[in-house]
């Protein structure tokens, strides 16, 4: 009982739950990839992603909970957090970050030479995440490249060539993180500021941070849409799309002026639905295309 119970404390550590914004946009990746020249994909290979995924992400949320230690003890917003609370120690932080990062690169080395290879400089992005922001306001378009490398990892691992679709996929992950962190982070715009830390708000304030959390989040729609036109999607696809672009409108429309009240709300649930209700109707797409249940 004592191990599972550590083994669940990890798991809040590392927030399992938040894998809810990558996973469908790399599941829905992999569904894109299907109408592709591709590897068959098996229920091995399929376990083997699942586990770079969740592996890979949960060394880069270990490592970052491990380094942001000094910072989290002094935010009111993070002192709870496991390190700062004295739930888990910055060891233990340290050591699961080296053993869910040897796990995602040996799973990426079952998926073939090209995941093997790229898997170090993919856990070198995740990683390096942690100090980016000590060092630029971009941090939050790091983290994007860094969760969009999700969908881009299926696509290679499901041997599809790569090419202009699953580029505009990625770059619409990209900036739909980069506009809802954008808007998390509007939180700490105060004490980023006064401790040397840099963000969009920190750096531009709340009012440029909301418009270029805006202008971000109309690039997502237009990226996904150019993924569409260039995969040939259907009707489902372009609802997806829209689907997301209402989601988007609601999360901005909650967060209004700043109203720091609903960040959680904007921030979980609505992206949330944005990653799943893409998924399932990109899922969708594909099942009326390939004629499935007619």
């Amino acid at each position: 009982m004592r191990v599972l119970a550590r083994l669940q404390t990890y798991g809040s550590l590392v927030t399992i739950s938040h894998t809810v914004f990558a996973m469908p946009f790399a599941a829905s990746a992999l569904v894109l990839a299907h109408a592709q020249p591709h590897v068959p994909l098996t229920a091995l290979r399929v376990l083997a992603m699942v586990v770079c995924m969740v592996a890979a992400r949960s060394s880069a949320m270990a490592f970052n909970r491990y380094l942001d230690r000094d910072v989290d003890a002094k935010n009111p917003r993070t002192q709870s957090r496991h390190i700062p609370a004295g739930k888990v120690t910055a060891s233990e932080a340290l050591a699961l970050t080296c053993v869910t990062g040897a796990l995602f690169m040996g799973a990426a080395a079952t998926l073939g030479f090209l995941p093997a290879i790229l898997s170090p400089l993919v856990l070198a992005v995740l990683l390096g995440y942690s100090y980016a922001k000590r060092i630029t306001w971009a941090s939050h378009l790091w983290l994007g490249v860094a969760l969009a490398l999700a969908p881009g990892g299926a696509w290679l691992a499901a041997g599809a060539a790569p090419g202009l679709g699953i580029i505009a996929l990625m770059g619409g992950v990209v900036t739909w993180l980069f506009g809802f962190d954008v808007l998390y982070s509007l939180q700490d715009e105060t004490f980023d500021r006064e401790n040397g830390l840099h963000s969009v708000p920190a750096r531009f304030g709340l009012n440029r941070a909301l418009i270029l959390s805006a202008v971000a989040h109309v690039g997502t729609v237009a990226l996904l849409a150019m993924t569409g036109i260039v995969l040939h999607r259907g009707l489902f696809y372009a609802a997806a799309v829209a689907l997301t672009g209402a989601l988007l409108v609601y999360e901005h429309a909650l967060v209004g002026k700043g109203n720091l009240a609903k960040i959680d709300k904007a921030f979980f649930d609505v992206n949330a639905y944005v990653s799943l209700g893409f998924f399932v109707l990109v899922l969708c797409d594909e099942l009326a295309r390939t004629g499935v249940g007619t």
